[in-house]
């Protein structure tokens, strides 16, 4: 069967207006922060489908996450003590989590890569907590990467693409704060990005443009998301 997101790119214009419809019903409500995750025996039971969020420690990995369910201040990953080092779990607001109360759909927010002087142990925790999460939750459908489109992928943006491709996991790139560089540069860029994936087994052949700031491309993930969950 052909996928929804490849009859119409989900980086392009060209959305089906009921998927957005669908979409904004999806993310549009209420969410809730539930739980960090430190380490594999904490995370919340199997049930509900999983999106996840990786990206460098100052991509706007927050910022998309809250542009995305419209409310301020609910991802502070880089301002919350002890929390920074976790999975963080979002779901819509009303649901506890637990197996009595699972919802539809959660959030992850993953740590943030790419410390500038981060010690030895602090990254091969990072690795471990999330090589054995990607391995290991079957009901994660995607990661999206976010990928700075000022800056393009970077080293360590790549060895996280090997990672996800050696736990044969589903991802899809987002390229962030696209409203800070003119549109043919960027346009420029997802095509250079999407011809830098095209080898790469896991990777879902399409590159998203946002901004959180403008708000541009909002719908494009929602959708891509929607996607994603029903496949």
């Amino acid at each position: 069967m052909t996928d929804r997101g490849q009859t119409a790119p989900e980086g392009s214009d060209e959305l089906d207006p009921a998927s957005v419809a669908e979409a904004r019903a999806l993310f549009l409500r209420p969410w809730q922060f539930i739980k960090g995750v430190p380490s594999m025996e904490f995370l919340p039971p199997e049930g509900p489908a999983e999106i996840a969020f990786a990206g460098r420690s100052n991509v706007g990995k927050s910022s998309l996450i809250n542009a995305l369910l419209a409310q301020k201040g609910l991802a502070r990953t880089s301002n919350t003590p002890g929390r920074t080092q976790e999975l963080n779990y979002f779901v819509p607001a009303g649901h506890s989590g637990e197996m009595s109360d699972l919802p539809e759909m959660a959030v992850v927010d993953m740590p943030g890569y790419g410390f500038a002087q981060a010690p030895k142990e602090v990254v091969d925790r990072w690795t471990e907590l999330v090589f054995d999460y990607l391995r290991g939750r079957v009901t994660l459908k995607r990661v999206y990467v976010l990928i700075d489109a000022r800056h393009g992928l970077k080293k360590n943006d790549t060895e996280v693409l090997d990672l996800l491709d050696k736990a044969a996991v589903s991802y899809q790139i987002v390229l962030t704060k696209a409203d800070k560089i003119k549109p043919p540069a960027a346009e420029k860029l997802r095509h250079q990005t999407l011809q830098a994936i095209s080898k790469r087994a896991a990777a879902f052949p399409d590159v998203l443009l946002t901004s959180s700031e403008k708000g541009h491309g909002l719908d494009a993930v929602r959708a891509a998301v929607l996607t994603a969950i029903e496949r």
